[in-house]
């Protein structure tokens, strides 16, 4: 299910917004495709951000044509009116993403940092860590909300291919874990 798949994690921010890019080949692991981070900072109207959020997930689809998007979940803060503004820019990501053919899945930031870390409480600097590594790449530190969305685009890899993972109409199970993972049978 898993193979020839391309996967857009999204961190959604009304200020940073993470995306990362992965793509599931043959291989034991997905290999990393691109990564960066929307800087909003300078954009004064929240509905011009909306726009450029729009405009530019649009683009990466474009470009890069994924099958699915995984998106952190909105979660609440301290602040009832960021969770209103997040759930704003992950409905710009998910609309732009939908438009170009595809599915949409929502993470918890907390499941997601379970998949790559094995802690739901792991720090941004764990779990860019732990993103390199299993990618095999190297990102500045300064693209913590990247890291973050090539968590999220990993976690869903990790779903897909689990065979506890999503239920598609065909269940899961040892045989076709093994089947489809060989060099991961010691």
């Amino acid at each position: 299910m898993a193979d020839n798949r391309t996967i857009l994690g999204i961190d959604p921010g009304t200020n940073l917004l993470g995306f990362g890019i992965i793509r599931a080949d043959s291989g034991p692991v997905p290999r990393f495709v691109d990564a960066g981070v929307l800087d909003l900072r300078r954009i004064v109207s929240p509905y011009d951000k909306l726009e450029v959020i729009s405009d530019k997930v649009g683009a990466l689809c474009d470009l890069h044509h994924p099958h699915d998007l995984a998106i952190e979940s909105p979660f609440y803060g301290r602040n009832a009116q960021v969770i209103f503004k997040l759930g704003r820019a992950q409905g710009a990501a998910m609309t732009a993403a939908l438009k170009c053919g595809a599915k949409v899945f929502e993470y918890a930031p907390r499941e997601a940092k379970m998949a790559i870390c094995g802690n739901g409480s792991a720090s941004k600097e764990q779990v860019a860590l732990m993103v390199e590594k299993t990618l095999g790449t190297k990102i500045e530190s300064k693209y913590l909300d990247a890291t973050d969305a090539l968590a999220l685009a990993l976690c869903h890899y990790y779903r897909i291919t689990s065979p506890f993972g999503m239920k598609t109409g065909s269940s899961g199970s040892w045989e076709k874990f093994i089947a489809a993972n060989p060099d991961r049978i010691k």
